[in-house]
């Protein structure tokens, strides 16, 4: 158990969550802060791939490399078929062996915990900045391998004894992009008086949850972060309609599943065992024959495809190195990702698929109802895109990680089932409560990071 599902620690979570607004950085300057940060020298601008400075096509294999051998490659991959009369996939995958740290500092003010969180900018934003952790680097860069300035606030989660961890754990990340990537979610307490940079702000979780509300303003590595917090209450089922207290309830330990927490581990990992052989690594230049063509400017499917390769130059004065260039996925459209939620004997419960991705280091995770990136569909789907506005508890429009993805972005929504919805799962499928999911991140690579974005969203639903 990390220190993050104590009592004492959920109650203290729960008073921040209650703390809608809060006089250490109200909530109406929040977006004069994020049009301070976004100076109009940010540029990021595509560009042919021989104009990638120190990036290079591999002979032989085609991947493509840094010529330092860190930060990323792209590379190809080859997933077994899925059944006797389905063909073998090939596509381009990002391949980053080094784990990152993605960490935020805790502290309290006048009783309330208060979260560090940073406005930053990401060559891939759709708006530029966005609402991100207090550090999110990858290891070349806490290295400062790309020879420019140190990470604020980085000492805070190096294992140098400056605050009280309450979380420190190894999630994944897009396996549909991604080759066996993870990141180290931390979230670090501290007593020190922190001298605010202009670049940080300290918020509550309440006002997250409303920030939560809005289109592309909380970042993706803070959310799947903040997953690893979520406030809990406790007591018998609240008899009253408000949906906000059957998400507290539900995330609680007094919530009674329908199915304990030891079943629904037995049953991920009797989908894992049987899952397909695992996807391989494979030379780029391999990918032609799932159709994906290289030009001078991108690498894309014949016929079009999930996504494409692009080559893009950056200009960011406030980014510890001003000025790079480096390749990015582009998706070609908007994906979804939903939570069906349904109210059995009292409690909130979330239907989750384990699924897996190509790139998955340990097989299929926990993911949401539906998971489909552009252009794929879902059994599930149908009844997500037709519920009625009185169903729908949650609708916003959220990016992925702007430092690999070129305007990525989901649906996310959450919504209740209809009376047609049936209750009875296909065996891809169980209902879960949201606390049930939450205690699963603690162990990490459990839950998928689509599922842990909207559990991280879960307070914010209306």
């Amino acid at each position: 158990m990390s220190e993050a599902d104590t009592p004492a620690l959920q109650q203290r979570l729960l008073l921040s969550a209650a703390a809608q607004d809060s006089p250490v950085f109200p909530l109406d300057r929040v977006d004069a802060w994020l049009a301070a940060r976004s100076v109009e020298a940010f540029r990021v601008s595509r560009v042919p791939f021989d104009d990638l400075d120190n990036w290079y096509f591999e002979p032989g294999s085609g991947n493509l490399r840094h010529r330092t051998g860190r930060f990323f490659s792209i590379e190809g991959l080859r997933t077994p078929a899925d059944g006797p009369d389905a063909p073998e996939a090939f596509q381009p995958v990002i391949v980053q062996p080094e784990i990152g740290t993605l960490g935020i500092l805790v502290r309290e003010f006048d009783g309330v915990p208060h979260f560090l969180m940073q406005a930053k900018m990401e060559p891939g934003n759709i708006n530029t900045i966005q609402v991100s952790p207090t550090v999110q680097a990858t290891r070349s860069n806490s290295g400062r391998a790309h020879g420019g300035a140190a990470v604020r606030y980085l000492e805070y989660f190096s294992g140098s004894g400056r605050g009280k961890v309450l979380v420190d754990v190894l999630q994944s990340e897009h396996g549909s992009y991604f080759l066996h990537k993870r990141n180290r979610h931390m979230v670090v307490e501290t007593c020190e008086d922190i001298p605010a940079h202009e670049d940080f702000r300290w918020l509550t979780l309440g006002q997250i949850h409303r920030l939560l509300r809005r289109d592309h303003v909380i970042n993706m590595d803070a959310r799947t972060v903040l997953s690893c917090v979520m406030p809990a209450a406790e007591g018998p089922a609240p008899a009253g309609p408000s949906f906000a207290d059957l998400v507290l309830h539900s995330l609680g330990r007094s919530a009674v599943p329908r199915h304990t927490l030891p079943e629904l581990m037995s049953w991920l990992t009797g989908v894992r065992t049987n899952a397909r052989p695992p996807a391989r690594p494979v030379p780029l230049e391999s990918t032609t024959a799932g159709g994906w063509v290289r030009g001078p400017d991108r690498i894309e499917r014949r016929g079009g495809g999930p996504f494409t390769v692009i080559g893009t130059q950056v200009e960011a004065p406030t980014r510890e190195v001003t000025s790079w260039t480096q390749p990015l996925v582009e998706p070609s459209g908007t994906g979804v990702s939903a939570f069906v939620a349904a109210r059995l004997d009292g409690v909130l419960h979330v239907l989750v698929e384990a699924r897996e991705e190509p790139g998955s280091l340990n097989g299929p995770e926990l993911m949401p109802t539906v998971h489909c990136l552009p252009g794929e569909t879902h059994p599930y789907l149908g009844h997500v895109l037709a519920s009625p506005p009185s169903r729908v508890r949650y609708d916003v429009l959220l990016s992925e990680e702007g430092g690999r993805f070129h305007h990525a972005r989901y649906r996310n929504l959450l919504v209740e089932a209809g009376d047609d919805f049936p209750l009875d799962t296909p065996d891809s499928h169980r209902w879960m409560t949201l606390g049930q999911l939450a205690r699963l991140t603690g162990f990490g690579q459990y839950v998928g990071i689509q599922a842990r974005t909207l559990l991280a969203c879960a307070p914010a639903a209306m």
